[in-house]
């Protein structure tokens, strides 16, 4: 069982009607929340708009979102603090269940969410934007990584020849 999403904000479909707009705005236990759920130093802000409205095939979710948020350096795992404002746009589709909850989808739906049990969640959507826009490798300024030396491998026979005449298999 996967742990519980950090931001839940379900809507079902039949009460959005023409369209809903909604601000999401996670108070500190729910920036930490997230914060772990992203693997993130820290969440200082973090806020979403979002507006779920009907289109021609399915439905339509636009937002924008804006954080601050504390990344840990790739190589040196130093602090690095990064701010994210993004706007997007999500094409969803309604799943149809013909038989005992199995969900079909048809190859035309292709590049589109399912909406599942008739509702979308657009705090799980928030947080899955945000992840989408940091960068998936941070480094800090400086930081370069230095291959390390590569040691001589000890030879299997070189071993054995230390052991025949007594001395260190690293000498030869």
């Amino acid at each position: 069982m996967s742990p519980q999403h950090p931001l839940s904000h379900p809507v079902r479909l039949n009460q959005a009607g023409v369209g809903v707009t909604r601000v999401l705005e996670p108070d500190e236990a729910g920036r930490r929340a997230i914060a772990r759920w992203l693997d993130l130093q820290a969440v200082d802000a973090f806020s979403a708009e979002l507006t779920l409205a009907p289109a021609e095939t399915g439905w339509l979710l636009n937002g924008r979102i804006k954080a601050q948020v504390t990344q840990s350096c790739g190589l040196t795992l130093a602090p690095l603090p990064a701010s994210v404002d993004e706007t997007f746009a999500v094409r969803l589709v309604e799943a149809d269940a013909p038989e005992e909850g199995e969900v079909e989808v048809s190859l035309e739906d292709d590049g589109a969410d399912v909406i599942e049990n008739g509702q979308v969640d657009l705090g799980h959507h928030a947080v899955e934007q945000l992840s989408l826009a940091l960068d998936p490798f941070p480094r800090a300024p400086g930081a370069e990584f230095v291959q390390p030396e590569e040691t001589a491998e000890i030879s299997p026979f070189a071993v054995l020849k230390g052991l025949k005449t007594g001395g260190d298999a690293s000498e030869t």
